[in-house]
């Protein structure tokens, strides 16, 4: 069975992106270094991708398991619109994403990645991908989709990539879960270059 997984990079202070995010700078005013820990090491990742990714000794582990372990993605539409739907092309291939909007584009994006466009909701869209993904994870990425999961308890993992520097702004991502405390199970903490991975069980 499928295991729902946030999977995001974030500061020290909580943000997942900088300030004045926008197609021209996904990740906001200096939120690249959010996702320098891909690139920070020696090797390079010689699995299929579209990203040159060189992850350290540490980081090389995680990056190895999201593209061998993800059966199917579920973003939020403004993650989407950002990243202009990767060109139809997600790094990861031929994974199936499931957007979650109101509204699908007029004109989508065509690749090799399958674009589904969920307009009835966030838990629709993961039992739409967890049938999708049979007993690999759904990875859900952007914040206001990954709250909306957490929120209802639809997300069994946390895997936080926490890079040591404070933002001071932009997307954070734990908001809006309510008053009611969210209990967690520590599963894996891996220190690297420029980055703690931290693993989390979402206890029910």
């Amino acid at each position: 069975m499928a295991t729902v997984v946030v999977d995001l990079s974030m500061s020290l202070d909580g943000f997942i992106a900088a300030p004045n995010d926008n197609k021209e700078q996904g990740l906001g005013t200096g939120g690249e270094v959010l996702h320098e820990w891909y690139f920070n090491g020696d090797t390079a990742y010689l699995r299929k991708n579209s990203m040159n990714l060189k992850p350290a000794e540490g980081s090389y582990e995680i990056v190895d398991e999201m593209y061998t372990d993800t059966g199917s993605m579920v973003v939020g539409r403004r993650m989407y619109d950002l990243v202009e739907g990767w060109g139809g092309n997600h790094p990861i291939p031929n994974i199936p994403v499931y957007v979650v909007t109101h509204q699908p584009p007029a004109n989508p994006p065509k690749g090799h990645t399958p674009l589904h466009y969920v307009t009835d909701g966030v838990e629709s869209a993961i039992q739409q991908a967890k049938a999708a993904a049979g007993d690999k994870n759904v990875v859900m990425q952007g914040a206001n989709v990954s709250q909306q999961g957490i929120k209802a308890g639809l997300v069994d993992e946390l895997l936080i990539h926490v890079v040591p520097v404070l933002l001071g702004g932009g997307v954070r991502l734990f908001d809006h879960l309510g008053t009611q405390p969210i209990e967690l199970e520590t599963l894996q903490v891996t220190k690297a270059v420029g980055v703690t991975h931290l693993r989390f069980r979402v206890v029910k």
